[in-house]
């Protein structure tokens, strides 16, 4: 009989060896094998929690997804400022935790099967809207609506692809740094065509 309060452990256990198998095989060749092999524990446990290979994949995404959110809100605060917001935005997409390696062939992999899995691609749209909304509701401070949209549309894409960008030049921690420190800057750059200085 399982132990009691073992189920949160031995889940982050199954999405943390998930995210190595991915990171090392890629996500065709991550099985349920790969993956309990990794986590020291019973294939079978992987039907039990998740109902198998896909549904463990899908929580892995989520279990990402939710650092990112997570990252943010831990520094926003009820008096931040939009500049302040904005900057926070930027840094939860280049919080440490997505410039590991594990983490950052996971999110390739999980993009790319997205365009043939109706579910991860789900995800991915929530992802997507998750980032413009939330610069969306920044850019408002300064624009009319129309034009907060586009410039989250920008700041949106700027963000992803200076990430991109890094994750496939095999980036340190210093050049996803200077990628960050673009993101912020382009993102002045738009606060100030609206003729607001920052």
């Amino acid at each position: 009989m399982p132990k009691v309060g073992m189920e949160p452990i031995r889940r982050q256990q199954l999405i943390e060896a998930t995210l190595e198998s991915v990171a090392e095989l890629g996500l065709h060749a991550t099985t349920i094998n790969s993956i309990s092999k990794r986590a020291g524990l019973s294939s079978g446990i992987i039907s039990h929690y998740f109902g198998g290979k896909q549904g463990l994949i899908e929580a892995t995404v989520r279990y990402l997804l939710t650092n990112l959110k997570t990252s943010l809100l831990s520094k926003v605060k009820p008096n931040s400022d939009a500049h302040t917001r904005l900057m926070f935005i930027v840094e939860a997409n280049f919080s440490m935790l997505q410039q590991q390696s594990k983490t950052t062939k996971t999110w390739l992999s999980f993009w790319a099967q997205s365009m043939h899995d109706e579910q991860l691609h789900r995800l991915q749209a929530i992802n997507s809207k998750r980032l413009y909304s939330n610069l969306a509701y920044s850019f408002l401070h300064y624009f009319e609506k129309d034009e907060a949209q586009q410039a989250a549309k920008l700041a949106a894409a700027m963000i992803d692809g200076l990430w991109l960008r890094a994750v496939l030049s095999k980036a340190d921690e210093e050049t996803f740094k200077e990628a960050e420190l673009l993101a912020k800057q382009y993102i002045s750059s738009l606060i100030s065509s609206s003729g607001v200085q920052v």
